[in-house]
């Protein structure tokens, strides 16, 4: 086939491709080869599309894709081949394209001129538009002039008057993006994977963790760290940049549950060479029940002081009005069984504790006897390293005949 011939069958083919799609039509392709004003899109077949180096760049004027990324992009011109566009350039935009792009839902560059009653007016190419200021972002400014003078991708929502009337939206674009964003994120949020997070709000209960694109997860006051009684405020502070482990996601509610404490050396795995029987260890109370008290010695490490090691306790429920919620004190470690997670302790003497907290709790209180009942129960062999200790709890809970 002669040259001539050649070009004529590639102008054809070309010309036979792009009859395949219309004006406004919304289509996927490959980037073949990117050159210094345009790129090449394969769009299936033999055929390939033009799209200008100008709409693969970021806000900071860098390509965004390479070789091999595919793209979705609207069809703006079928003659002589197919010519794409991702958004329409606010400076060439002619009316018929506004139009066109009012149709196929295709992005379109603005400025923010100036804030207005209600919103802000926005010129795109020659012409004035409207953008409501709940539309200019997914949250509302603070300061409304904080846009003025920005160049943003805006959806233009209503035509009217042959362009003289448009109304554009900067947020439905926003809101498309994070949607993919979310969805990629979203893959990344397996039960053991470590990620970084910011704090998006902070609850007595826990804190809400921004993962991205909008995604949540619940970070609970029981999962921020080894020792009880956390105050979620004193921990965390909205705004913070945070690393979180995925404890569980919830495959029916999509519900995200992360830890902070998984990230932290587990305190039980040193108790073997931190403490031993007779010694003495400053504690805290964090727990009174009718059968005792729970010491913290550290950060996740709780001792369980029985009611009969304190010296008030031949009076019924006299021990109790010695140890306060929060009181600290001396007290002597009287058994260890680091695979059961138990520690005995008791008080040094009747008075060493400082009380300075409130007063303890009722002892009728039923989720207390079940804390300690899980306490006693964290494994179903006998509990022979408590010696008469664990014999105490055991008689202690035994129904009362």
């Amino acid at each position: 086939m002669s040259e001539p011939e050649e070009d004529f069958a590639a102008m054809f083919e070309a010309s036979f491709q792009a009859k395949r799609f219309k004006r406004g039509q919304t289509i996927e392709g490959t980037i073949v080869a990117i050159g210094p004003e345009v790129a090449l899109v394969n769009v299936g077949g033999k055929g390939e599309a033009l799209i200008e180096i100008e709409e693969l760049k970021d806000p900071d004027g860098v390509v965004e894709v390479a070789i091999g990324d595919r793209i979705q992009a609207v069809v703006v011109s079928t003659d002589g081949g197919l010519t794409l566009s991702r958004k329409l350039a606010r400076g060439a935009a002619t009316e018929r394209q506004l139009a066109d792009a009012f149709q196929a839902g295709l992005p379109v560059e603005g400025k923010v001129e100036r804030a207005v009653k209600g919103g802000y007016e926005v010129r795109i190419a020659r012409q004035r538009a409207f953008c409501p200021m709940s539309q200019i972002d997914l949250a509302r400014s603070r300061d409304s002039a904080e846009h003025e003078g920005r160049v943003y991708a805006f959806r233009i929502i209503e035509y009217k008057d042959v362009g003289r009337n448009l109304v554009v939206s900067r947020r439905a674009l926003l809101e498309e993006e994070q949607r993919a964003s979310a969805v990629e994120i979203r893959r990344t949020v397996v039960a053991g994977a470590v990620l970084t997070g910011r704090i998006a709000s902070v609850r007595e209960f826990g804190a809400f963790v921004d993962l991205g694109a909008g995604v949540q997860g619940l970070l609970h006051v029981s999962e921020m760290g080894w020792s009880r009684g956390l105050d979620p405020s004193q921990v965390v502070t909205p705004g913070e940049e945070i690393t979180v482990q995925v404890l569980r996601v919830d495959a029916d509610t999509g519900r995200i549950a992360l830890g902070l404490k998984q990230l932290a050396a587990d305190p039980w795995a040193t108790v073997q060479s931190t403490y031993e029987v007779g010694q003495v260890h400053t504690g805290r109370v964090t727990r009174v029940t009718e059968f005792g008290a729970f010491v913290e010695l550290e950060p996740g490490v709780e001792g369980l002081a029985h009611a009969s090691t304190f010296a008030s306790a031949g009076r019924s429920q006299g021990w109790s009005r010695s140890v306060a919620l929060n009181m600290t004190g001396a007290f002597e470690i009287l058994s260890i069984d680091p695979e059961k997670r138990r520690i005995g302790v008791a008080p040094v003497q009747e008075g060493s504790a400082r009380a300075v907290g409130a007063a303890p709790p009722s002892s009728g209180d039923a989720q207390e006897v079940e804390e300690l009942r899980e306490y006693q129960e964290r494994s179903q062999a006998p509990a022979e390293g408590f010696g008469s200790l664990a014999d105490k709890l055991r008689g202690a809970l035994k129904p009362q005949e």
